[in-house]
Order: C-alpha cells, then sequence, then structure tokens
C-alpha cells in the first residue's frame, strides 16, 4: 500500500468518526429537546430548550473569569484585583510599586487615609515592631513582636500541601500559625514555627470518646513546645451562629484521627460550646485550660451582641484581672474562609470598623487594655488595612485569606466543594500536586514580611517610629459628604474608669509577675 493510499483511508477513517460524531450529538440534542420542552422544573429549558442549557456552565464559567474580563480593579468582592495583586507580588517578592496615581476612590465613604507626617521618620530612627507580651499570669507567657500572623485555618478545610506551606512559611517569618478548630496535625508542627491551637465548638483534637473537654488531651497539648497560646472559638466572621462545616468528602481516615471523628461523614460542629452558657462559664472554661496547660488562654468572637461583654467585664473586675482572658481575637462579619450558609455571612455580626475600635474602648475603660490583648481580624490583606487595625488599638492582627493568595489562591470560591483549582482547599491528589510546599512557603514569608514593611512605611510616613506607635489621630474616615473626619472624633478614646483597689491588685500583681520567666521569638 503506498502512501497516498494510506492517506485516502486514514482520511475515510476520520471522516467515518466525524459523520459519527454529529449523528451522536444530534441524537444527544433531540433527547434533550424532549427532555427540556416536557419537563416542568426549569423554565428557561422549557422555553428555550437544549440551549438554555448552556446558561448553567456560563454561569459556573463566570465565578472564574468575570475577574479577568469584566471587574474593574477596584470593584470585586470579596477582594478586588488591586488588592490580590498586592499580596501576589509580595508573596513573589518583586517590585510591588505602581505608576501614573492610585484608582483608588477617595472619596467613598469609609475610605481610610493616613496623615502623614511634615517631619516622618528617617530611616535611622526606624525601628522594628515591639515586643508584646500574652499571658503574664499563667506559667508560659508567649512574647513575641510579630504584628501579622495566619488565624485559624483547619487541616481539613485546607489541604496537606497548603498547612505545611504555611507551617514553614510562619517560621520562616517569625509569626505564629492558628490551627483552626480542626486539631493539631503532625504537618502544623512540622514547620518548627510558633502555633496557636484553637478549640472549637465540637473540642476537636481534645475531646474524649464523649465529645466533651479532655484535661488529658488538653496536658498533652501544653507538653508541645511549639503550642504557645489556645483560642476558644465562640464564633467566626463566615458563620457567627453556627458551628464548623467539613463535607463528608473531606473526612479522610488520618482527618477523622486527628478530629476524632467518624472517616466519611460530614463534620459538623455545634454553633456553640454547650458548657459555655453564660460569661462566668467562659472565665472558667478559660481558667481551667489555662491552668491545665500553663499556656494563655484567650477566645475569638464576631461581635454582635454587646452586652455580653460589658457582663464580661464586671466578671473580671469581681474575680480580679489575673483571671482574665489573655487575649480575644475580634473577628469581622464579612466572611471568611470557611463554607457558610449565605444569612449568615452576608447579614449577621458586626464588622470590625465597629467592632474593633468598640471593644478596645471598653477595655481601656475598665483598666483591661494592657490586661487582655486585643488580635483583629477580617480582611486585613494589606498594609493600609493592618496600620488601621493597629491605630485603632490592636495588639495583633491575624489573616486567613491573604496567606491563602500568598499560597496561589485565585478566588475561585469552590473552597468548600474540594474542587479548588490551586490545590489549597482540595483533598484531590491530582489538584494538589499544583501547590509544591517548598516553593509556597518561601512565599508565605515573603508575604509577612513585606506586609511588616508596607506597614512600617505608613507608620514611618506618620512620623511614628514602628507600627505600634500609630493611633486613632493619625488617621481620616471619608465621610458621606465626601470630606474626612479624624477617626479620633469618631472613636474618642474613653477615660479609664478604675477605682483605687483595682488599680492597686493591678499594681501588687504586676510587680509579682516581674520575675516570671517567659518565652520569646526573635
Amino acid at each position: 500500500m503506498n502512501d497516498s493510499s494510506l492517506a485516502l483511508n486514514l482520511l475515510g477513517i476520520i471522516a467515518i468518526l466525524f459523520t459519527g460524531v454529529i449523528v451522536l450529538t444530534v441524537i444527544a440534542a433531540a433527547i434533550m429537546y424532549v427532555v427540556d420542552v416536557n419537563q416542568s422544573t426549569h423554565t428557561i429549558r422549557r422555553n428555550y430548550p437544549v440551549i438554555g442549557r448552556f446558561r448553567y456552565l456560563f454561569e459556573h464559567l463566570g465565578e472564574f473569569f468575570r475577574q479577568y474580563f469584566f471587574a474593574m480593579d477596584r470593584e470585586e468582592l470579596p477582594f478586588n484585583r488591586a488588592e490580590r495583586a498586592w499580596v501576589y507580588r509580595s508573596a513573589k517578592n518583586v517590585d510591588a510599586n505602581v505608576a501614573f496615581g492610585s484608582t483608588r476612590d477617595l472619596s467613598k465613604t469609609g475610605e481610610v487615609m493616613f496623615l502623614n507626617s511634615a517631619f516622618p521618620t528617617l530611616e535611622k530612627d526606624a525601628a522594628l515592631p515591639s515586643e508584646v507580651m500574652v499571658g503574664p499570669y499563667c506559667r508560659k507567657p508567649y512574647t513575641t513582636s510579630s504584628i501579622f500572623n495566619i488565624s485559624g485555618m483547619s487541616f481539613g478545610a485546607l489541604s496537606k500541601p497548603a498547612v505545611q506551606a504555611l507551617s514553614a512559611g510562619a517560621a520562616k517569618a517569625g509569626c505564629w500559625f492558628n490551627t483552626g478548630e480542626g486539631g493539631l496535625s503532625p504537618y502544623h508542627l512540622e514547620g518548627g514555627g510558633d502555633v496557636v491551637f484553637q478549640i472549637g465548638t465540637a473540642k476537636y483534637g481534645v475531646r474524649n470518646h464523649e465529645g466533651h473537654l479532655s484535661d488529658e488531651r488538653l496536658k498533652h497539648l501544653g507538653e508541645h513546645e511549639q503550642v504557645k497560646m489556645i483560642e476558644i472559638k465562640l464564633s467566626q466572621g463566615a458563620k457567627p451562629g453556627k458551628g464548623g462545616i467539613l463535607p463528608a468528602e473531606k473526612v479522610s481516615a488520618e482527618i477523622s484521627a486527628i478530629r476524632g471523628i467518624p472517616e466519611g461523614h460530614a463534620s459538623i460542629s455545634p454553633n456553640g460550646h454547650p458548657d459555655i452558657r453564660s460569661v462566668d462559664d467562659l472565665l472558667d472554661m478559660i481558667e481551667h485550660v489555662r491552668e491545665v496547660t500553663g499556656k494563655p488562654v484567650g477566645f475569638k468572637a464576631v461581635i454582635g451582641s454587646q452586652q455580653w461583654l460589658k457582663d464580661l467585664i464586671a466578671a473580671i473586675k469581681q474575680r480580679g484581672i489575673d483571671r482574665a482572658p489573655d487575649f480575644i481575637t475580634i473577628d469581622s462579619c464579612d466572611g471568611g474562609t470557611g463554607a457558610a450558609p449565605q444569612p449568615l455571612m452576608d447579614y449577621v455580626g458586626l464588622p470590625l470598623k465597629e467592632s474593633l475600635p468598640w471593644v478596645c474602648d471598653l477595655l481601656r475603660q475598665h483598666g483591661l487594655k494592657d490586661r487582655i490583648k486585643v488580635i483583629a481580624s477580617g480582611k486585613l490583606v494589606t498594609p493600609s488595612k493592618v496600620a488601621w487595625a493597629l491605630a485603632c488599638g490592636a495588639d495583633f492582627t491575624v489573616s486567613a485569606r491573604g496567606f491563602m493568595f500568598a499560597l496561589g489562591c485565585i478566588q475561585a470560591m469552590q473552597c468548600h466543594k474540594n474542587t479548588c483549582p490551586t490545590g489549597v482547599t482540595t483533598h484531590d491528589p491530582k489538584l494538589q500536586r499544583g501547590l509544591v510546599p517548598t516553593d509556597k512557603a518561601e512565599r508565605v514569608a515573603h508575604y509577612q514580611r513585606n506586609m511588616t514593611y508596607g506597614v512600617g512605611l505608613i507608620a514611618h510616613a506618620c512620623g511614628v517610629a514602628e507600627p505600634r506607635g500609630l493611633r486613632r489621630d493619625h488617621v481620616q474616615i471619608v465621610m458621606a459628604s465626601g470630606l474626612s473626619a479624624p477617626l479620633s472624633e469618631l472613636h474618642p478614646e474613653p477615660v479609664t474608669l478604675i477605682d483605687d483597689h483595682d488599680q492597686a491588685h493591678a499594681n501588687s500583681a504586676a510587680q509579682a509577675n516581674k520575675e516570671v520567666p517567659h518565652e520569646s521569638i526573635n
């Protein structure tokens, strides 16, 4: 058989196959047409058979492509392209400078502006963030200078390589990594950095067979040198009033063992701690966990109702400041990494711009601001937002989604479907393959360092030596008129209300605690 005959035969085969595909396509379209015309569930498909089916395809693809082709740099939610681009450049440690002016609308209500000083801090006078001690009354206080840390993200919600990269990156950058409510995995520890263990409503990782808090497991947790603090989660920004949700397909044998739950079954935490039904219950648990572990203990909450915090302050003043929480993590209501019902994510809780100044003022008013450290959480992914939080009174800031971007997240909105295209939130080995922990760990560390540097730039422009020197009078907020007003006037710092007995007790306790050894990081 010559070459021309072979070519003709191949063309004949291709033609037959092509004809077969066309025939099958026509048959499939005919079947879909009959089905669509006769079904009564979907109006579009009934009125526009076959063609109407493309609506669902385009709707799905729109999640991926609108950010590239249709959304402007500053208009997309939850994070716009300008914010994500800054994180990506910082994580890659490439030039983050921009040209030809800002694309930010400076007349938009609520926008933040920092007041530069006529005499900015010179480079020779600039300083790194100062150290802060957490938990001066516990056996093992924690001291760190890091202003920007990794917020709670569970192993299970995140993939193994994502947790490995975050763990190693946190160690390189000198910040902490919060475990989230899914328990302490080996991957949280393998990087060698500082870890904050979170106790969720289901007590994963520190629960007994009945699901109750286990002192034996708590004691074992306290023996981990890397575990520096323990956070009791009351609520989180993605779903105030509802517990964690991990789909059944994500509950592998390994995750089952770490959490202490059945494999292959959805992991749904209670919407609150069954054993914390009052402020006294909360303080009792904080004191108990602190006593068993020896570590600083605080709680995380989205602020909604405010009376319970006032009641908490009253209970602390009655018990004594040595029995107060060591820190409070204030989460914003505007979503997070977790899967959540949309009514909760969209409508429940207060945003950080309201809750953070209020809580800081409440603590300051009662002389507790130095005793109870404040950690701010909620879309703090760029230096301006972290600088604002510090100016409002936060001692530390944390971010989850910012560090997800550093890992390569593209905001595909697939976190809860086990189909994350970048391998960050999926347990599909094929998708995880794209996330190389050693490479992404470097990006995590770069992002944290560049964030600290960026906040420092703002602080120095305002005339202070280091980020924790920022105050409310360095910030203006754009009002509805388009003009700005001082943050210090919108949220004036209150006069401290502390009686002589309280002050004497605080001074005595602080003096006695000066000899307590504490851990620090460089």
